[in-house]
């Protein structure tokens, strides 16, 4: 297996925890905004000296290295404070130490709930793969629980219409529908991935002793490579995070074992060269990497090096939060609802939820036209705010 990283946490620059192995909606993060520049507030300034910072480069900056640095400083006011205070402030980090202690112990107990109740989902699991390979097939009163009473009508007038349709086995294509009806799974299955797909038989997950979780993608013999099963492997570090959370530590793909011209991982771009001095010529070909879902056997590598930590480029940070993220939808949406996704029934809720958090996005742009509407009417000191006038909402994550 190809490891991703080693004790490496993703989120450290942000100092930020990756979710829990509990249901977590994906790619969450709080709202950042541009901080104010020194520039920025210079401008409001309106006083006889401001012309004479924006001459001198050396003085501008001194002045905001020095303002830079304070910045997330903490405040003074804990040492003004007299010595009983200080004293009570003791004692409250004491009863966090203990909650942080109970906040550890939760997290804990939730994975080891969700240790108890796969154990339980398992034999349905088992059961589901059957019906979609079409080694069993389901009882009447199986069927009958599954009819909603939006389908009944359509069932009925498809009965004259399902005895001219070929009998075919199981569910053909199950798993690559499932995936391509999810979002963020439909950006980067391409047209070649889909042939290979069909050969998807199951998707399963397990836990084992150390925080993480397994995902395992079977599939039957195929033209692309020779591994019957592609495993995905998600680590968490062994201590917890602030607030007792897991944090994501680091993941292991398969090596895809891929039969002669099969790899869908590269494209084979073919040049010739000339000579210059015998003018004879030759092919070269190059392998250059290709955009496929199989990509996500091969986990981006974070550095190991702190200091080459620091330095991680934005993009490299995004494709390491968005590796996780895929894994954790598996793990938590489409394994458990596979046939809602196979339906698109599970679109219907996704997109309530988008719909509600567009309502409460903040728009800076409005906000830009309400601070030059206030720049405008500066002047006019008496002149209220409006009644029904409120502060712009912020979206929460």
């Amino acid at each position: 297996m190809d490891s991703s990283s080693a004790n490496v946490d993703i989120k450290k620059k942000q100092q930020q925890e990756a979710p829990t192995p509990q249901n977590t909606p994906i790619f969450s993060a709080p709202i950042s905004r541009p901080a104010a520049t020194v520039e920025d507030d210079m401008e409001t300034i309106q006083t006889p000296g401001t012309s004479l910072l924006g001459n001198n480069a050396q003085l501008m900056s001194m002045l905001q290295g020095r303002l830079g640095n304070l910045v997330g400083a903490p405040s003074n006011y804990l040492s003004t404070l007299g010595p009983d205070v200080r004293r009570r402030v003791k004692g409250l980090k004491s009863l966090q130490n203990k909650h942080s202690v109970l906040e550890a112990d939760f997290q804990k107990e939730i994975l080891a709930l969700e240790k108890k109740y796969l154990a339980l989902y398992t034999p349905l699991y088992e059961k589901r793969a059957e019906f979609i390979s079409g080694k069993t097939e389901p009882t009447e009163a199986e069927v009958e629980d599954g009819v909603s009473e939006d389908e009944e009508e359509e069932d009925e007038d498809e009965d004259d219409e399902d005895k001219d349709i070929e009998k075919v086995e199981g569910i053909p294509e199950f798993w690559l529908t499932a995936l391509k009806s999810h979002p963020h799974f439909a950006d980067i299955i391409t047209e070649k991935d889909e042939e290979a797909l069909k050969h998807l038989v199951d998707i399963r997950m397990s836990y084992f002793d150390k925080p993480g979780f397994r995902l395992d993608f079977e599939f039957s013999p195929n033209e692309f490579f020779t591994n019957t099963i592609l495993t995905k492997t998600y680590f968490y570090q062994d201590e917890p995070g602030y607030g007792g959370d897991f944090v994501y530590d680091h993941a292991e793909g398969t090596k895809i074992d891929w039969k002669e011209g099969k790899d869908m991982s590269v494209t084979i771009e073919t040049k010739k060269q000339r000579h210059k001095g015998t003018n004879k010529t030759r092919v070269v070909k190059k392998a250059v990497p290709a955009e496929t879902f199989f990509s996500f056997f091969t986990p981006p590598v974070a550095p190991e090096d702190e200091d080459d930590e620091e330095e991680m480029d934005e993009d490299l940070d995004e494709k390491l939060e968005a590796d996780y993220g895929l894994g954790e939808e598996l793990k938590d949406s489409i394994i458990p609802r596979a046939v809602d996704w196979f339906t698109g029934k599970a679109l219907q809720y996704q997109d309530q939820g988008d719909q509600y958090d567009d309502d409460f996005e903040y728009d800076d742009e409005e906000g830009s036209d309400d601070d030059d509407e206030d720049d405008d009417d500066e002047d006019d000191d008496n002149e209220l705010p409006a009644k029904d006038e409120k502060a712009p909402e912020c979206k929460q994550q």
